[in-house]
């Protein structure tokens, strides 16, 4: 074991349950699952559990027909779900990881149902979801303990299928939360009306669970603070926990809520928020209650979740979205490989990006992350061939790694200095630091690869050709987008990535010309009104950031605000005369005038850099492009395309 690390990888208990070491897979939506674990599902978990985790807890499980609140979803309702959970367990236990499991009744909030038509929504009183603009209808009675059979029903159903443990879904305001919260409870008979009887919905749960499944470890996950003036502050979470302290044998404390837009920031916070902020919340619920407690949130490395524990803070860290990037953390943590872990870089593309859209979760750095079943295998090849890659950013690098790795001769050319890309004008925008992150993860590991790599190397059609190789695949990026416009020459006119690279001064009074609504038009608007500009961000979209994880793009567009940036939405970029920047509202046509602008910024997308492939075509090797030089998108089809390459060769 590495003494760097002798808290995080020491064991211990909850309840009976005796756990390998401190790292937790937090309870999270795959989108993975479809009413009961599919094998895409346990393979997840599988690979998670061999690499070293030492507690997995599954995602939200619906524990009655009410609970319905996505497509995609765990269940529990009968005792036919026993067998499919029987395989996960099954599956997980063989590497020594324990397994618990998250029941769940979302309450007031509805995200989609497999109709397509809006079902009822229970709550404790008729109180509106703001998010999710949804009116609920009170809970009877009789569906209360009906609600609350559920749960303990689906906990006996999971002991019998051999978990080790549950948890209750209290947090980011779900339908427990919601029976603790006075303003959103506002009942009157034996589950509301003051303090203790706020408590009895949960208090019932837990003594019915326990009557039905006595052999599991009991928790309750919960909010250390909801982050929403209409939400469970963190000194009414704690005076809550220790209510709880008797009953439960752990608390699970993450942070914020569903409920509103700024409290969802917290769910899955992005990389703009600080590494373990979270933790303070926990202490204060451990030192309250003197239970077990596990902290989640912006935890991506073993150094950040040994000081925690170390502090006394928690006793153990979900490490989740880090799991998600390298399944192998734990296990490499452990053995002295620190170095070579892939860092989570929080930026929630493809992890809750895509749960977002339906879609099954990965990793943008790691595409087998959910796809385990059909990418997680790489065989080596019988034949190594001669690969060139053309380019160092993130497409570029990924396939070289792939094909390294699979054995081929990889050797990478790069026109610049340093390897990376749009990754390094990307990680100068504030808040987006960590994203070079990406370029630290993949030069690692290339290194590890046995990968060549040359910098300052253009690569022409014939140089190429001369090297004689079986495969190229061609990585060459993309430029900034300039249009031809009126007053293009007369106007001080500027590219974003020239203001990122530091070669134009701006002045005082800028406009930004955004069409692509992504961290590109935040990012700059943050930079220059912090510098001191005053920034008008022209976006040609509903809102600013409107292509962005949504949780990632309302915590960016709250920090300008904050800045008194200038948003103006559906402004489709014109043209510039003298200091007068033109932009027309895609909504009405009509004209949106901004004088006394002393510079305007471009952001209006890329252009594909492919020259080199179309001067290839009639060539005696293998070629293939990988991501912007096709046509420019995102890091995650970049790598995406990358990996598939480097895989398929």
């Amino acid at each position: 074991m590495n003494t760097l690390f002798a808290n995080l990888f020491s064991e211990f208990s909850i309840a009976d349950v005796t756990i390998p070491n401190r790292i937790v897979s937090t309870g999270h939506h795959t989108y993975l699952a479809h009413e009961h674990p599919t094998e895409e599902l346990i393979t997840y978990h599988e690979a998670r559990a061999k690499g070293g985790v030492g507690l997995i807890v599954t995602e939200i499980i619906a524990i009655h027909e009410t609970a319905m609140f996505s497509g995609q979803l765990l269940m529990a309702l009968d005792e036919s779900c026993i067998p499919h959970y029987r395989k996960l367990a099954e599956r997980v236990h063989p590497y020594g990881s324990k397994l618990f499991a998250q029941l769940f009744h979302q309450g007031r909030e509805l995200l989609s149902s497999t109709s397509g038509l809006i079902p009822p929504a229970f709550a404790p009183s008729a109180v509106p979801n703001e998010r999710f603009h949804i009116m609920p209808q009170p809970m009877s009675g009789d569906l209360v303990k009906d609600v609350i059979a559920g749960y303990a029903k689906a906990a006996g159903y999971l002991a019998e299928a051999g978990y080790d443990g549950v948890e209750i879904v209290a947090n980011q305001g779900y339908l427990p939360a919601q029976f603790l919260n006075p303003l959103v409870n506002l009942r009157d008979d034996d589950y509301g009306g003051d303090y203790e009887r706020r408590l009895v919905f949960v208090r019932e749960i837990i003594q019915s669970i326990r009557r039905t499944a006595p052999s599991l470890a009991l928790g309750l996950r919960i909010s250390g603070d909801e982050m929403d003036e209409n939400g469970l502050s963190a000194q009414l979470v704690t005076q809550i926990c220790a209510s709880f302290a008797g009953e439960l044998d752990y608390f699970s404390v993450v942070a914020g809520t569903s409920v509103s837009l700024g409290g969802s920031v917290h769910v899955v916070p992005p990389m703009g928020l600080e590494s373990g902020y979270i933790a303070p919340y926990a202490e204060n619920i451990r030192n309250a209650t003197g239970k077990p407690t596990i902290v989640t949130g912006r935890i991506n490395q073993p150094q950040t979740a040994e000081q925690i524990i170390a502090s006394g803070q928690a006793d153990m860290c979900g490490m989740t979205r880090a799991l998600i990037a390298d399944p192998d953390m734990p296990n490499k943590a452990r053995t002295g490989k620190s170095d070579n872990i892939r860092a989570c870089i929080a930026c929630n593309q493809s992890c809750i990006g895509r749960a977002h859209r339906g879609l099954g979760i990965s990793c943008i750095q790691n595409p087998v992350s959910g796809r385990e079943i059909t990418h997680g295998d790489f065989a080596t090849v019988d034949q190594a061939k001669k690969v060139i890659v053309i380019g160092g950013g993130p497409a570029g690098m990924k396939a070289a790694v792939v094909a390294a790795e699979r054995g081929h001769h990889v050797t990478l050319y790069e026109a610049k200095s340093q390897l990376g890309g749009q990754v390094l004008l990307a990680q100068k925008l504030p808040g987006r630091e960590e994203f070079g992150g990406l370029v630290t993860n993949f030069t690692n590991e290339l290194k590890l690869a046995d990968v060549q790599v040359i910098n300052n190397s253009v690569m022409t059609a014939d140089r190429l050709r001369a090297l004689e190789p079986d495969v190229v695949i061609i990585a060459t990026g993309a430029t900034p987008y300039v249009p031809q416009f009126e007053g293009r020459e007369e106007s001080h006119i500027v590219t974003a990535w020239q203001v990122l690279n530091e070669e134009v001064k701006v002045g005082s009074s800028v406009v930004i010309a955004d069409w692509r609504a992504d961290w590109i038009g935040v990012g700059l608007a943050e930079r220059l009104a912090v510098l001191g500009s005053a920034v008008t961000l022209c976006t040609n979209a509903a809102m600013a950031g409107e292509t962005l994880q949504l949780y990632t793009r309302n915590h960016y567009v709250g920090r300008l605000h904050k800045l008194g940036v200038t948003i103006r939405t559906h402004a489709r970029f014109y043209g510039v005369d003298g200091d007068t920047a033109f932009f027309q509202d895609t909504l009405t046509q009509d004209p949106i005038v901004l004088e006394n602008m002393n510079t305007v910024v471009l952001s209006l997308g890329h252009s594909a850099v492919s020259k080199l492939a179309t001067t290839l075509h009639d060539s005696p090797f293998y070629i293939v492009s990988v991501g912007d030089c096709i046509t420019p998108r995102t890091a995650e089809e970049a790598i995406f395309e990358g990996f598939m390459a480097g895989k398929n060769i």
